[in-house]
C-alpha cells in the first residue's frame, strides 16, 4: 500500500492521566476506503484514542500523521441539545458553516432526516439526534468518518437502522470509516479491519481472524457465544 493511500497513522502513542496508563504504544494506519471498527471493554482508552486522532488531546509521546487531503467528519459519543436555546435542525446543520441548500437537502435525504429539518433539536429522540449528527458530519464532504459509539442508547431497531445507514454511506461514498462500538455482532459484518484495544492494541485484523484470536476471546469471553452464533448465521447467508 503506497503512502498516498494512508489517511491517518499513529506511531507509538502513549497517554497517561493521573498516573494511569490510558494508551500504551498504540500504532496503526487507516487507509482510504477502509472500515475499521475499534472495540474494547469500558475504560480501554477508545474515546481517548479518538480524541488524540482528532487533535483534541495531545499524547505524552508518539506521533500522529495526517494526510494533507484528509477531511474528517466526526460524531461524538455524547451530545445533548440545550433546552434553553431553541434551535431548529436546519439551523443546527448550518451552524458555523455555509452549506448549499440543494446539497443539504440531498444529504438530509440520504440520512432520512428530511422531515425533521424544521423540528426543534431539543425535541428529537436519540436515534434522530444521531442521524442529525451524522448529517452534519457528512456536510463537510469528509473522506474519513470518525464515529464514537454512534448507536449508544438506541434500541435494537434503531441500532440496526443506523448501522445500515453507515454501511450504505461507506459503500456509496467510499469514505473511510473509523467507528467505536460495543456492539460486536453488528460491527463484524461491515468491517474490513477490527482493532481491539485495551490500553494497547491487543489484536488487529480482518473479522474472521480476530474471532479466532485468543486475546480477543479473553477480552470478550462473556459475549463470545452470542457473537459467534450471530456472526456465523450472517456469514452462512451471504454466500
Amino acid at each position: 500500500m503506497s503512502k498516498s493511500q494512508i489517511l491517518i497513522s499513529t506511531s507509538n502513542i502513549k497517554l497517561q492521566q493521573n498516573g494511569k496508563s490510558i494508551l500504551d504504544d498504540v500504532s496503526f494506519e487507516l487507509k482510504k476506503g477502509e472500515f475499521i471498527t475499534l472495540i474494547g471493554p469500558n475504560g480501554a482508552g477508545k474515546s481517548s484514542l479518538i480524541k488524540v486522532l482528532l487533535g483534541l488531546i495531545k499524547p505524552d509521546s508518539g506521533s500522529i500523521n495526517r494526510a494533507k487531503n484528509v477531511k474528517v467528519g466526526y460524531t461524538p459519543q455524547r451530545f445533548s441539545a440545550n433546552e434553553f436555546i431553541p434551535i431548529s435542525v436546519v439551523d443546527f446543520l448550518n451552524l458555523n458553516q455555509n452549506i448549499n441548500d440543494d446539497f443539504l437537502l440531498e444529504t438530509a435525504d440520504l440520512t432520512g432526516i428530511q422531515l425533521l429539518l424544521n423540528s426543534s433539536l431539543k425535541d428529537l429522540s436519540g436515534g434522530e439526534i444521531q442521524r442529525v449528527l451524522l448529517t452534519r458530519a457528512l456536510l463537510g464532504k469528509p473522506n474519513l468518518l470518525i464515529l464514537d459509539e454512534p448507536a449508544q442508547n438506541l434500541d435494537v431497531d434503531g441500532q440496526m437502522q443506523l448501522y445500515k445507514l453507515i454501511q450504505d454511506i461507506h459503500q456509496k461514498h467510499g469514505c473511510a470509516v473509523l467507528m467505536v462500538s460495543h456492539d460486536l455482532h453488528r460491527v463484524m459484518k461491515e468491517s474490513t479491519q477490527v482493532l481491539c484495544l485495551y490500553h494497547h492494541i491487543c489484536c488487529m485484523g480482518q473479522p474472521e481472524s480476530i474471532l479466532k484470536d485468543s486475546k480477543f476471546n479473553d477480552l470478550f469471553a462473556d459475549q463470545m457465544d452470542d457473537l459467534m452464533a450471530t456472526y456465523e448465521h450472517h456469514h452462512n447467508h451471504t454466500h
